[in-house]
């Protein structure tokens, strides 16, 4: 037994929360079932690897490039607060699971194990589960399973260790498959059939918001134009060019803030050099940003059609009618490359209204927003809600969940306990969802398992029952299902 965890833990380490290698490994085996000769399997496998390293080289720097402020506004106006991002929550679990539990962290690895083989087992039995889709962003699996392992062990700190590992596998797993698997349509639609959903932490969010998006045009008297079908005339034409919208917003955006820090703070701090120009300074970093959003979308380009097109090999051998579930950063190659930069605007413009109101009610919990959540969350959601509703949804969804995300995450962090250890996961469906099967499985024990468990699997059920037809085919044949679609539409 000994022997098996040492291998499962090199293989998580190495592989499973490596994402790139990860994805390289699903390129690798869908191309050998799919019988390529050995050069087209090493490089696709090379292209697959690279492309994913670009986009975390993309998503690492706009990250950084977020820290003056991040820091900034904890310690230039004393906040002693916590942050609302995916690795100051594991840090949290991490530091404060074995002395509130009197666990060890290390059954998070076990419990990614068990919830990824139920996940694979839902989706080999599809036909009476209807799930189509397959959690692979790995290192995404281990934040939650780290969150999840907390929530669940506040609501059954008594159990032991086997029981709570396989409720918590049970839920995990299901919310893992549900979330993709409600994905897929939506994804599907915006990347004209890529053949990928997304596995990320605000699947049910881009669900709600692209329903809600469309419900908006549908009873609107004029339909909303998306992002990328609108050209503005005369100087404003600069912004029809992704690139330049993109350094001005960011300019106006980080520069306000770094004005407010000062130069005198960034430079102890280290941020500034000394006898640098504050000047150029807040232009590097806020132009950093056009930069980096490049850079990974070089890499979706890149590694996106090789994970599609490999992925046959598995869905056409292994699991039928399969498709992946990855990072939702690929989205942000399709659509409208505008749409990111406003979902990261409205998003913060939310988060940054939700601090001020929880500071003047002088909450006990007080939350600083962390990158992760206030672009990642709010820039998918507004790519999805544009390419549903147009450019209204594209403002209105992500300003709606930057409130959900701090107000959800205060009430939740600070009710578990987690608040104290600095940090949340903070991702929509963790500030909303989680915290109502947290409540459900508190005050109803056994009985709210039942109900989460019996909810979640009830979802696909419905979902098939509501587009028969075209349920299984948007995944099988992407343009057979966009003409039943059209003829559905024409009658």
């Amino acid at each position: 037994m000994e022997v098996l965890n040492t291998i499962w833990t090199f293989i998580v380490s190495n592989i499973i929360t490596q994402p790139a290698y990860f994805i390289g490994l699903i390129v690798l085996i869908g191309y050998i079932l799919l019988r390529k000769p050995w050069y087209d399997v090493l490089a696709g496998t090379i292209k697959a690897v690279v492309g994913y390293l670009i986009l975390i080289v993309g998503s690492g720097g706009l990250v950084s490039n977020f820290r003056p402020i991040l820091v900034g506004l904890k310690d230039r106006f004393g906040l002693d607060a916590m942050v609302i991002d995916p690795y100051f929550g594991q840090n949290a679990v991490t530091a404060g699971v074995e002395e509130v539990f009197g666990r060890t962290f290390g059954q998070v690895m076990v419990l990614v194990l068990i919830a990824f083989i139920f996940n694979i087992l839902l989706v080999a039995l599809k036909k009476w589960t209807k799930f189509r889709a397959i959690f692979t962003t790995g290192h995404v699996q281990v934040q939650q399973a780290s969150t999840a392992f907390w929530l669940i062990l506040f609501a059954f700190p008594a159990l032991g260790e086997t029981p709570t590992l396989l409720i918590m596998a049970l839920i995990l797993g299901l919310y893992w498959a549900v979330g993709t698997n409600m994905t897929v349509e939506i994804t599907q639609d915006l990347t004209d059939g890529a053949g990928f959903s997304i596995a990320h932490q605000q699947m049910f969010a881009l669900k709600l918001f692209s329903w809600l998006s469309e419900k908006m045009n549908k009873g609107a008297k004029k339909v909303s134009k998306r992002l990328e079908d609108m050209e503005f005339p005369g100087f404003l034409s600069i912004f029809n060019e992704n690139m330049v919208a993109t350094s001005i917003l960011m300019t106006l955006f980080f520069g306000t803030i770094l004005l407010v820090l000062g130069k005198d703070y960034l430079t102890t701090a280290g941020f500034l050099g000394a006898g640098k120009s504050f000047f150029f300074y807040i232009l590097t970093t806020s132009l950093n940003f056009a930069v980096y959003l490049s850079i990974l979308q070089l890499g979706v380009r890149t590694f996106v059609a090789e994970l599609s097109q490999s992925f046959h090999g598995i869905s056409s051998r292994l699991l039928p009618g399969a498709v992946p579930g990855v990072d939702c950063a690929v989205s942000y190659g399709f659509g409208s490359p505008n749409a990111v930069t406003i979902g990261f605007l409205f998003g913060a413009l939310g988060q940054f209204l939700a601090i001020l109101v929880l500071i003047l009610l002088q909450s006990p919990v007080l939350v600083i927003a962390g990158f992760v959540p206030v672009f990642f969350d709010n820039a998918t959601i507004a790519v999805f809600a544009n390419n549903k509703g147009g450019i209204k949804a594209a403002m209105l969804w992500p300003f709606i969940a930057g409130l959900c995300q701090v107000f959800g995450s205060a009430i939740i962090a600070g009710w578990v306990g987690m608040a104290a250890y600095g940090g949340y996961l903070g991702m929509w469906d963790w500030a909303v969802v989680w915290p109502v099967f947290t409540v459900l499985m508190k005050y109803l024990s056994y009985a709210g398992v039942a109900i989460i468990a019996v909810a979640l699997f009830l979802v696909p059920q419905l979902q098939y029952r509501n587009n028969k037809e075209t349920y299984f085919l948007v995944t099988e044949d992407y343009e057979a299902y966009k003409a039943k679609k059209a003829e559905k539409a024409g009658a």
